[in-house]
């Protein structure tokens, strides 16, 4: 209260019941999210408010978050799944100024790391080639393409509009995300342009194409059967007003036929990291064209393959393997240093640096110019970092 952060309104919002304060949140947080994070936030709330029924918000205690965490384990939830639900009593009782009672004793349940999986070139032609043999399969194929060739989420695919693509500077915006860095402009590479295209070329059957429209309208499609056989499928709703609610169906279908069962869409998003990281492209270039906040969430996301890494280890093995034979080291060159309290014995070189071989760098030293009034060893006094050998 001596820092001004309780105020009037936050007293009042901490006398609410559970439920009411839930709506009160939701009602806010709407127009701050996307869509299909809005539809997520509500269904957290389920379980919530299962447990904590008509309580107050001033009411809860730190023994009772306790109590909805075990009650939720014993349910079978992952600790991810268990952080989500007590993220969102976190942000409650921090509108009603409440949460610092019990900040210290409620952390963050550890959780399994998914770091995802890249494809291979062999497995994205299997799921290309699988695309193309079922119709219904088309708006997880388009969005696939769009996916692998931008590093877009699923979740921006979807809110995706016509006016958020620039056809002739062939560029597309990405103008609310999940992050601020989220949002963004896409170079467009020519299968993901003709992809578009082809898009509105066939959202044209169905009336205008509107600039408000969703590049991915909200549809439902229906088979035609001739006896037990599928002759063709026919739009029954089409909505360019609404975006697409899910692609979910089609994609599980599609990767299991293409042998790739369990695969994420959102896999695709690491797939172009790990990419444009094994490219050599520049991390504040990968940043931009991912929308990544910083350099944790490029870690968190990139896994070069291990052939990328076999490779890296061969180059840097030929790099350390010594062209003349002259230059291994011999046995009169090494000693065992002295046992160390943990049983360990060290290997040291006996070779000290001498006044000649930092002529031999004296073009690289930045102190050069000074040298006269620098000792060979520079500014820091030198110290003993070879083990003699032990004199019996």
């Amino acid at each position: 209260m001596r820092q001004g952060k309780v105020t009037a309104t936050s007293l009042k919002f901490a006398k609410l019941k559970f439920g009411d304060a839930c709506n009160k949140l939701l009602e806010q947080r709407e127009l701050e999210l996307q869509q299909s994070t809005y539809v997520k936030e509500k269904q957290v709330t389920v379980r919530l408010l299962e447990f904590f029924q008509d309580k107050r918000l001033n009411e809860i205690t730190a023994d009772m978050v306790q109590e909805y965490r075990k009650w939720r384990a014993a349910a079978g939830c992952k600790n991810s799944t268990i952080n989500g639900e007590v993220g969102f009593l976190r942000r409650l009782l921090k509108k009603a100024r409440l949460w610092h009672r019990m900040s210290e004793d409620i952390k963050p349940l550890k959780e399994g790391r998914s770091i995802g999986r890249a494809l291979s070139e062999e497995e994205i032609i299997r799921l290309r080639t699988r695309a193309a043999e079922r119709p219904a399969w088309q708006v997880a194929y388009d969005a696939m393409i769009l996916a692998v060739n931008t590093g877009m989420r699923g979740a921006d695919i979807k809110a995706l509009r016509w006016c958020d693509i620039d056809f002739l500077s062939r560029v597309l915006f990405v103008p609310r995300s999940k992050t601020e860095a989220g949002e963004r402009s896409i170079p467009l590479t020519d299968e993901a342009l003709k992809t578009l295209l082809d898009i509105r070329e066939r959202a044209k059957f169905f009336g205008e194409v509107l600039p408000t429209h969703y590049v991915f309208p909200a549809h439902k499609s229906g088979a035609v059967f001739d006896g037990n056989r599928i002759i063709e499928w026919q739009q029954i709703l089409f909505d360019p007003t609404r975006p697409i609610n899910s692609w979910r169906t089609a994609w599980r279908n599609l990767t299991d036929k293409a042998g790739l069962k369990g695969l994420r869409f959102h896999d695709l998003r690491h797939h172009v990291i790990t990419r444009l990281v094994e490219s050599g492209a520049p991390d504040g270039v990968i940043m931009s064209l991912v929308g990544h906040v910083d350099r944790r969430m490029l870690d968190r996301y990139s896994h070069v393959r291990l052939e990328a890494k076999r490779a890296a280890l061969s180059a840097l093995s030929q790099t350390n393997r010594p062209t003349d034979q002259s230059q291994k080291p011999t046995s009169s060159d090494v000693t065992i240093s002295r046992d160390s309290e943990d049983g360990f014995r060290g290997y040291v070189t006996k070779h000290v640096t001498s006044e000649g071989d930092v002529e031999v760098y004296s073009d690289l030293n930045p102190l050069e110019s000074t040298r006269e009034g620098i000792g060979a060893c520079g500014f820091e006094p030198q110290t003993p970092t070879v083990s003699k050998p032990e004199t019996e």
